[in-house]
């Protein structure tokens, strides 16, 4: 069957992935209308959705709230509009005419359909772009506009897409919420009649929410019911919008920006939305959470295949006290535990001993790296690690010699005052001019000094977000800002290949398919203590994959909660992602220097299970009993289990723990204890993983096919 096609007789369009179809029609207004998007159906069966629907639901409604491809806002639509524009003679709306489509083909095994339109009167295309693979059930949808006219059109909003879902017996909406430090945390909860709306109107995607949604039925499970998903690819201010109508219809659009901000369009000019990627699962929350690992994994990153090295990130360990001696001292106990990967975080550059000045100055402190980067680099690759570095390009310290040589740089007001926050001011990468310099001391930063890894920071939300002097500067700064820096990234890993970067934005204030798509890897939170670790890893991991997600082992107590946990408890829940080493080693025993590096080892050894697996959540969070997880090798021949738990209550049910994703009839061997197991016990009956009686206890397994 192909990807895409069309019933000459129905005019129904059928998008088909490998579990899935979505299907669309123009209806008689000429407008994009939805049809279907659930489990798969042939041509014919698509035919039949096209059957008149019957009488009208109620005269007094209009047109119906939900079930258009992009709900515009025309004279009689008046549910949440997906397209809102304002013509020069002040006329508002679209009303859509159909004026062709074409299916493309970018890659093998990818097409794209676009249908495009015209407003029947004034001179404003619209294109509906739809994007399909042969081995992935995500959908990618985009809009384009384009004025096609002699005088200026403003967008006043502009979703990538509107998806509509089917009559449901009830709707549960699931998305994250957090602030710094505690981000992503999982919410569940019945979908309200009305609009639900999830935003971030901060210039960043946040650490509040996260720009994806799931639908269900109010009854999927873990391993069992259908689910519907989105995730928008957008790395700055944003909004997903969830409706459900009073005759329990219900969908939801998505985009960037706010409301308030327009999108002006000049004659000829266009503006193309970011991706807003859509599926359906039929397997449950853990089904959909792996169909987007593996699309995340397949057709976002930019190098997937690459196996992500351990590192060690230097702040606790120094502070702001930073140079070259203590940094060599640090990356020879390091190497010495098999760390692959160090990096020199904050306070190496300028005048920086403290947050209150020398952002923006880029070169390495005289006083801490007299003859620069370069010895302690080699030194570096001279113990066999790669070498990385901290930056944080988008914003600059007023006590700076950037910000005296360029105050105009900054997002401002003229006669305003200039808001800090964190002693910091926002530099507007909308600029070609700062744009442009940003990527100049980038890559002569990577190229002089041998730097294999940037840890690239975003450390405060805009303010004061205008322009002055650029025409519609205020709006315009929002889509450009994000574009630059996409740009920039985009230039520095042309300039080097081999070059990692790291997603960061004061923790997980930045993760999103956008940026994934020009990184290799986010940084998740900055509260590295294990016990809360385990929530906010579980809310990222219901899109996001364990391949992208940076998880460290820190000293204890810890330095942000103060709780003490013991060294194996936190190694083994952050090598449910990217282990990384950020404690003090300088005041680690011998005895936890030898445990560290044989815990190190073991990951090494499953890391691959961890970074390109399948991802089963055996045992979600609770007040009692342990968090379980699996991560699976696609083809069944090994796996990794890895529990944890808070403190065993006396008397407690301890009930085995079903494994998933063997090979039926296959025996496996614990490759610790040497113990066999039947495939058909540990799926059907369970693994007995034993009493953890100790508090903060925690238990890795590896199993292996025999």
């Amino acid at each position: 069957m192909p990807l895409i096609s069309r019933s000459p007789a129905s005019g129904v369009w059928l998008l088909t992935t490998p579990r899935t179809s979505y299907a669309l029609r123009i209806d008689e207004t000429g407008a994009p209308g939805h049809l279907a998007w659930g489990p798969r159906l042939s041509p014919a069966e698509a035919d039949g959705l096209a059957a008149p629907a019957g009488e009208p639901h109620s005269s007094f409604e209009g047109r119906r709230a939900v079930g258009e491809e992009l709900p515009a806002d025309d004279g009689i639509h008046y549910g949440p509009p997906a397209l809102q524009v304002r013509y020069a003679d002040g006329t508002r709306g679209f009303t859509w005419l159909a004026t062709g489509h074409e299916v493309l083909t970018p890659a093998p095994g990818t097409e794209e359909l676009v249908l495009r339109f015209r407003d029947r009167r004034y001179p404003l295309q619209v294109a509906l772009h739809y994007r399909v693979r042969a081995d992935s059930d995500v959908i990618e949808r985009r809009t384009v506009l384009r004025n096609a006219g002699p005088e200026r059109v403003e967008v006043e909003r502009a979703d990538s897409a509107a998806w509509t879902l089917p009559p449901l017996p009830g709707y549960r909406i699931s998305h994250v919420t957090g602030q710094w430090s505690a981000e992503t945390q999982l919410r569940r909860e019945p979908l309200p009649y009305g609009e639900t709306t999830l935003t971030s109107r901060r210039g960043v995607t946040s650490h509040h929410a996260n720009p994806w949604l799931m639908v269900d039925p109010g009854d999927t499970t873990e391993e069992h019911g259908r689910v519907w998903s989105a995730a928008l690819a957008w790395s700055g201010s944003w909004r997903l919008t969830a409706q459900r109508t009073p005759d329990d219809l219900a969908g939801f659009s998505g985009g960037s920006g706010y409301a308030g901000v327009r999108v002006p369009l000049a004659p000829g000019e266009e503006h193309t939305t970011p991706v807003f990627a859509g599926l359906f699962t039929d397997g449950g929350f853990g089904e959909a959470s792996r169909t987007w690992h593996r699309h995340i994994r397949d057709h976002v990153l930019p190098r997937p295949d690459e196996t992500a090295p351990v590192l060690y990130n230097s702040w606790e360990a120094t502070g702001w006290d930073v140079d070259e001696t203590s940094q060599k001292a640090l990356a020879e106990r390091a190497a010495e535990l098999g760390v692959e990967l160090y990096v020199v975080d904050d306070g190496w550059f300028g005048a920086r001993r403290d947050d209150r000045a020398g952002l923006g100055d880029w070169t390495p402190s005289p006083g801490g790296f007299p003859a620069g980067l370069g010895p302690l680099a080699r030194t570096v690759h001279g113990l066999g690690m790669k070498f990385g570095i901290w930056v944080e390009p988008e914003n600059v310290n007023p006590d700076s010699d950037l910000y005296r040589a360029h105050p105009d740089w900054v997002l401002h007001v003229p006669g305003r005052d200039r808001t800090e926050m964190r002693n910091e001011l926002v530099l507007n990468f909308a600029r070609d001019d700062v744009a442009d310099w940003a990527y100049g001391w980038l890559t002569r930063l990577v190229g002089d000094h041998g730097v294999d890894f940037l840890k690239w920071d975003m450390n405060r939300a805009f303010g004061e977000a205008s322009w002055p002097g650029e025409p519609d500067g205020a709006d315009r700064l929002w889509t450009r800002y994000v574009t630059r820096l996409y740009g920039v990234l985009d230039k520095l890993r042309a300039d080097h290949p081999g070059l990692l970067i790291e997603a960061c934005a004061g923790g997980g204030g930045r993760v999103d398919l956008g940026v994934l798509a020009r990184t290799d890897q986010a940084w998740t939170s900055d509260n590295t203590d294990a016990e809360d670790r385990i929530a906010i890893q579980h809310g990222f991991a219901q899109v996001y994959p364990a391949r992208v997600m940076s998880a460290w082992v820190t000293d204890a107590p810890n330095q942000l909660t103060g709780r003490s946990v013991p060294l194996s408890f936190r190694f083994h829940v952050a090598m449910a992602g990217l282990l990384g080493i950020g404690g003090d080693l300088s005041t680690w025993s011998e005895g936890e220097l030898r445990e560290a590096a044989g815990l190190i080892a073991f990951y090494k050894e499953v890391r691959h299970l961890v970074q390109r697996g399948d991802l089963h959540r055996l045992r979600g969070p609770a007040p009692e009993g342990p968090t379980v997880v699996q991560y699976a090798a696609p083809d069944g021949a090994e796996t990794l289990v890895l529990a944890w738990q808070r403190g065993a209550r006396h008397g407690a049910p301890h009930p085995p723990v079903r494994l998933r994703a063997l090979t039926p009839g296959a025996h496996y061997r614990d490759t610790d204890t040497g113990t066999v197991h039947h495939a058909t016990v540990l799926m059907e009956y369970g693994l007995d993983l034993g009493v953890i009686r100790a508090d903060w206890g925690s238990r890795a397994l590896r199993l292996e096919r025999l």
